[in-house]
């Protein structure tokens, strides 16, 4: 009788024993699950923000669409050549170029540095009356200052878009407002495709040319 109550006292120590051993176990793995679970969290914080940021400078706007995916005219090709350069390479953008070419700015803008262009797509030259169009196509100091008053002598961000007051080349006003991927210059035109690298300017391209006041 004595030698079986020693051994029912012999296994309840083994046991009250053990029972702290395994409660460290289980404490443990919790916090090596807890532990690896923050740094799985930490580790994805970065890359999300890197993400975010890397957003922020491609191009935007639905008429980024249409820019060719590939060759001389797409966002990759464009960052490779001066501002009026790249815009010859942009369908979108001939009539725009033309006027370029005929006020004898091509140079101008290629060898300017850091610059804004705000440039006006065929659709939107086409709602200018024909008659006033070839009137300004005729006038070069009058298309020369039309078109300088697209230029902004400084590499603008979409930031800066969102309430902005501006010099241009023409020495006349730009002003901007707006916030996400929707922008308006001048309180008439629409940006539709902005913040498109180039070699030597940033450009957004808009629906309405800004005809700079008499």
């Amino acid at each position: 009788m004595n030698t079986r109550h020693l051994r029912r006292v012999a296994v309840a120590v083994s046991a009250a024993a053990l029972l702290p051993l395994a409660l460290t176990a289980c404490s443990g793995d919790s916090d090596t699950s807890s532990d690896a679970g923050a740094d799985k969290a930490a580790s994805s914080a970065p890359a999300k923000a890197t993400e975010s940021a890397a957003t922020m400078d491609e191009p935007f706007g639905p008429g980024c669409a249409s820019v060719p995916k590939e060759g001389a005219g797409s966002f990759k090709g464009m960052a490779q050549d001066p501002v009026a350069t790249a815009a010859s390479n942009n369908p979108a953008l001939s009539t725009l170029v033309a006027a370029v070419k005929h006020a004898g700015l091509v140079d101008t803008l290629n060898s300017a540095e850091n610059i804004t262009v705000f440039a006006p797509t065929n659709d939107a030259f086409a709602k200018i009356p024909k008659a006033d169009l070839d009137k300004l196509l005729a006038n070069k100091a009058e298309l020369t200052k039309v078109l300088t008053a697209h230029v902004v002598g400084e590499k603008l961000t979409p930031m800066q878009l969102e309430k902005g007051s501006f010099d241009t080349l023409a020495k006349t006003k730009l002003t901007t407002a707006g916030s996400g991927e929707e922008y308006t210059v001048n309180d008439s035109s629409k940006v539709v495709c902005g913040n498109v690298p180039t070699a030597n300017a940033t450009v957004y391209i808009v629906d309405t040319v800004l005809m700079p006041a008499a």
